[in-house]
Order: C-alpha cells, then structure tokens, then sequence
C-alpha cells in the first residue's frame, strides 16, 4: 500500500449544536458574497494580491479569522453563548472555501472574456469572423455588436447595462455548469473516505482552519494564545506591510521575497522565491513528499535548460497552459492518467462496496457519516456526467469524442486535487489540459472546425485550473469530519455558497467591464486570457493535423515511469522518491516553489532529526503563523487600497 500520511484527528468532545443552522447558513452565504464580490474588485480595479485564486482560498481564511476573532468574542461579550459553535464556523468556511472556487479563475472572469473574445478580437488578419464565429452555438454567448463592444470599452456616460442581452448565454451555461459543481461533489463524497480514513492523507490545507475553531488538547495552548503563531504571523505581516507601504512611500525600502538568476542561454533562468504561506503548507507534509516535490522540479528544469542550450524544440501547438514544453505534457499527462488509474485501483474495494450499496445490494459500504448518501451521490455523478454530455454535444464536441474528452478532463481534476491533498500544493496546474491532450492523440480531423471551437469554449471550466469546485469540496469534506455526526445538510449549504458566489462575481463582473471597460480591467483575465484558446483554435483550423504518435508514446512513457514510481513505493520502503512529485515536476509553478519546498524540507528534517517529533509539533503554530500572517496581511492591504485608491500594490503573488 502506498505510505500513509499523519492525519488531524476529528475534534474531541461533545459537539452539541448542529452544523448546519440558519446562523451557519447566514455566515456562510454572507461569507460567499463577500469573495464573490470582493475577489473580483480586488483583481480587476484593486489589483492587489490574490485571495480566491488557487487552493489556498486566501480570502476564506481571512474572513474566518475575522469571524472567529473578531465578531465570536463580540458576540460571546454580549450574550454568552450565542456565539456560533466549532461545527457552525466549520460549515460557514466550507460554504466560503466553495465560494473561492467561481469568483474568478474558476468560472467569472473566465466565462464572460472567453465567450465574448471571438467577437470582440476578431480581426481581418485573424480571420476568427470566418473561421470560428460560425462554429459558436448562438445561444452560448451575448449577441449583438454593440453589447459586446460596450463590454470590452464602457458604456456611453448614462447609459444602461444591456443585461438582456447576457440572460440567454447565461442561462444556457448554467445547466452545464451546475452539473459539473453537483458531480465534483458527488466524487469528493465517493473518494472522501479512501482518502482521509484509508489512506489517511494529511490535507494540509485544512490545518490552519482547524486550528482557528479547534478547542486546544490538555496541556496546550489555543492558536490565537500561543507566542510561537504570534512570531510566525508577524514576519509575513511586517515584510507585507512593509513591502505595502513601499507603495505609498517609495523611500520606504521593498523588502524583496524573489530573485532571478540566468542560466547558461537566456531564456533559461532559475528562481529562487521565498512564500511564507507555502512555507507553512510544505511544513505539514512528509519529509519524502517535499524531497520528490523539489527534486523533479530541477530535474525538469536541468532537461528544460539542457533542451534550450542545443536548440531543441517539441514543435506541437498544444495551447498555452501547463508545462511550457509539449514534450513535458504529454509526459505529465500520462504521469495523471497512471495516478488516477493507480489510485481507483487501490480504493477498489472502497469503490466495489459503494457501488454495491448505490445499487442496493449487500454489502454496501457505510455511508452514515458522509453528507450525500451513496446512493444519491452516485445517480446524482451519472445523471450529471450525462447532462455535462449532452450539453456538450450541443455546443459543438463530436459524439465519438465525449466520452474521451470527459475522461481527459476528470482524470486531470481528481488527479490534481488528489496531488493537492498529498502535497499541501495550494499553488498548482497540471501539465497538460484535456483539449490539447485530446486533440493531439486523435487530431483535428476527429472534432472538426465546430468540435474545435466547442473545445475553445470549454477553457471557461478546464484551462487554467488553479481552483475548481473538486478541490474545494475534497477539503470542505474534511473539514465535515471535525462538525459533528450528522452532516447531510451540508451538500446543499456547498451548493448555495457556489450559487451565491458565481451570482455575486458574475454581477459585478458586468457592472465593472461596462463602468470601466474589460480591457482597462485584469490584463489577463479580460484582454490576453480569453485570446489564447481561439488563436489554438484558428491555428488548428488553418493547418488540420492527424494524431501525433510521437506524443501517444510520451505520454505512455509517463504514464509507464510513474507506473514503476508508485509500484517501487508500494513494495520497497527505502524507495525515496513519492510519485506525485514527477506528475507536477514539469510545471510551470513549481519553478517559483521549489525553492520555499527545499528550504523547508532542510529545515523539517534538521528539526525531526534533532529535535525529534516532539519539537515538531512544538514549531507548528509557528509555521500556521507564517500561512496565516501572509494571508491576513494580503487581506488588509486590499481593503486598505480599495478605501485610499492606491492600485497594484500586490504585496503577495504566491
């Protein structure tokens, strides 16, 4: 079996009060407005750091801090008792960590940018009115020139909002999109119990939440009492703050977290960057896993620089997102394909019991403790997967191509989210992306021009996936195990943060492009974003191509070196390098992180080589401190620039 990794252990003591309740329910929703309005504020007219655009779900974190330190003690002062209890704050976060996942990168500053660019970009030079407008189903996307010009440009001083002309691609995306948030759920709730009680995967980023609402253990002290959080929280905090401040002050000196250094032959470079909040992430991972993570990131880099130093290029347009080289991501594609399909195999009794119990026969696994029976979870998965199909057929994708092209893109999210689960990565992308993959195993001639433009349609929910709903709901179900025994209420209350957030962010979304104009918005979100997806498209049209054998054999290469990987680990303990490090080795990301990851690494095994476990659990709270003071200050340097005016100051990036 593959090695376990330390888990948190469900709260101990009576949980009396209900998870979900109208007081959770109100937290959370209001919660989830928040990021869903706020989080597009900050990035498109703010500018400032990021707080809902990866896993770590900075701005979830930081409202939970400020409900549980601020508004519980105020509330606890004023009438004791009437507080919200440990499982209520749990459910508010879960609803504000789903949230996180459509405020932005994850569905409203991709959709509207995305469905609109062909339109709007479409140049004489570019051919897209020729080439691809014709291809988009009508019904998907605004109509009318001026609707969408006024989009990308202002409207006219006093003039409305055209919201008539959004209603139909609005409500014709919705049913798609509502079934590919209700089965990442459905699968988070199937997979939940192989991996948090088999397996027992650490989740690094349900600590520092669990931490804030945890009653201490006899003999410790609560987060918010121990010196050490305190150490760890003030040095991101003062080198934000200070880096902040710069802004204002320019004579104030930037306290700089990252370097750049040439390697061999410009292009090559190689980064040496310091983030805190990764810090304490990588802090809660085995010792083995940090070793891979930064390990295969120089690996891939070395072969990176060694391919630009005598001129090699994979010449293959597979899209721009993933690892910067085609060979790579075929090579992490397959890598993907052998964890998914390695993984399900060793769950297969978890899985064979589930099925047996969704079909009601015997021997079914025990579902009392999940927030979907199993039944529902899995009719619910299939009738989803089948609305997802078919909506995609309308919008263009050939019927022999459905079923491949929904494989490619699950295997990536459940892969990715289980390579987040293990590695504290709350910072990642895959290697490849599914319409690349799928076109260059089966090329151009299998989808066709309007197959083609449906899959550049479909880099709205799986491009540049830094969040989705999978992830979030894979840790909001672990959070679940720490609110109390019963949770079936808390699938709805997943759905209504998702609703309220997409609603929110898709609302002031619109309202800011025709205030200010998209393209005096986020540079990528709205100008150099949704371009990239047709000029692949356009470039594929213009020259068909057939199935690249070339790539078919690279990525079963990967596939067939993560196969002996995770089969080495399996049967031979001294066996040093953790699979998931070769599946995201090759990204871009991991060239930022690799740094933070080999300091930390160093650093965990000095402490647990001479300090020994004990020591190591005594430097948590210093390490909680350090993800929790970036975030914080990230959070209130937003507010602060959004209420003087001050623009770009991002004080984090990662």
């Amino acid at each position: 079996m593959l090695r376990r990794m330390g888990a948190a252990q469900p709260l101990q003591g009576a949980m009396g009060r209900p998870a979900v309740t109208w007081r959770s329910l109100l937290a959370g929703t209001l919660g989830s407005a928040a990021i869903g309005l706020g989080d597009p504020y900050g990035i498109h007219v703010v500018r400032g750091s990021y707080m809902a655009l990866d896993f770590s779900t900075a701005g979830a974190v930081f409202l939970l801090f400020i409900l549980v330190f601020f508004i519980n003690r105020a509330l606890a002062r004023i009438r004791p008792g009437c507080e919200l209890s440990r499982p209520e704050l749990i459910t508010a976060y879960i609803m504000m960590v789903c949230a996180s996942a459509v405020s932005t990168m994850g569905l409203a500053s991709q959709l509207l940018p995305i469905i609109t660019a062909p339109y709007y970009y479409a140049t004489p030079g570019n051919q897209w009115a020729s080439m691809i407008q014709p291809h988009i189903n009508p019904a998907l996307a605004p109509q009318g020139e001026q609707a969408i010009r006024s989009f990308y440009e202002a409207l006219p001083a006093g003039a409305a909002i055209p919201w008539h002309a959004w209603l139909r691609p609005l409500a014709a995306w919705a049913p798609f999109l509502l079934a590919l948030y209700v089965v990442m759920i459905c699968m988070a709730v199937l997979l939940r119990k192989q991996w948090a009680d088999r397996e027992r995967l650490n989740y690094p980023l349900t600590q520092v939440p669990l931490a804030m609402v945890q009653r201490e253990a006899p003999g410790e002290r609560p987060l918010f009492r121990n010196p050490l959080m305190w150490i760890g929280f003030g040095l991101p905090f003062v080198i934000g703050t200070v880096s902040a401040l710069h802004h204002y002050c320019p004579s104030i000196p930037m306290i700089e977290v990252v370097r750049e250094f040439g390697i061999i032959r410009q292009p090559s470079k190689i980064i040496i960057r310091l983030s805190f909040a990764m810090a304490g992430f990588f802090y809660l991972v085995n010792l083995d896993v940090l070793f891979s993570l930064w390990f295969f990131s120089l690996v891939f880099q070395s072969a990176s620089w060694g391919m630009n130093y005598f001129g090699h290029r994979w010449e293959e347009d597979m899209g721009v997102y993933g690892a910067v080289d085609p060979f790579f991501k075929h090579l992490g594609m397959g890598a993907m394909i052998c964890l998914v399909a390695f993984g399900l195999w060793m769950a297969r009794g978890h899985l064979g019991a589930v099925a047996r119990r969704a079909l009601g026969r015997p021997g079914g696994a025990d579902d009392s403790g999940e927030v979907l029976s199993y039944r529902s979870a899995f009719w619910w998965m299939i009738l989803g997967l089948a609305v997802m199909a078919v909506w995609l057929r309308w919008s263009g994708v050939p019927p022999t191509m459905l079923l491949p092209f929904l494989a490619a893109a699950f295997v990536l999210f459940v892969g990715l989210t289980r390579v987040v689960v293990e590695t504290g990565l709350a910072e990642a992308v895959a290697a490849n992306i599914a319409p690349g993959a799928l076109v260059s195993w089966f090329g151009t001639y299998a989808f066709g021009p309007r197959g083609l433009t449906a899959l550049g349609l479909s880099y709205v929910w799986c491009s540049d996936i830094r969040t989705y709903v999978l992830a979030s709901a894979a840790h909001g179900l672990r959070l679940a195990d720490f609110a109390g025994e019963n949770k079936r209420g808390l699938f709805g209350a997943m759905l209504l943060g998702i609703i309220v957030a997409a609603g929110c962010a898709i609302w002031i979304t619109l309202v800011l492009a025709y205030r200010h104009g998209a393209v005096s918005l986020d540079q990528w979100f709205m100008v150099d974003g949704p371009q990239w997806p047709y000029r692949w498209v356009a470039n594929k049209i213009r020259d068909p191509s057939v199935a690249h054998q070339s790539g078919r054999l690279v990525t079963v290469i990967g596939a067939a070196v993560m196969l002996a990987m995770m089969l080495m680990r399996t049967f031979y303990s001294w066996w040093p390098l953790h699979p998931v490090g070769f599946a995201v080795g090759a990204v871009w990301i991991m060239d930022h992180l690799w740094f933070t990851c080999a300091l930390i690494w160093l650093v965990k095994w000095l402490i647990v080589r001479w300090g020994g476990l004990r020591t190591y659990a005594l430097l948590r709270p210093f390490f909680l401190g350090l993800i929790l003071g970036q975030f914080l200050c990230a959070g209130a340097w937003l507010i602060i620039d959004a209420m003087t005016g001050m623009r770009k100051n991002m004080v984090f990036w990662i």
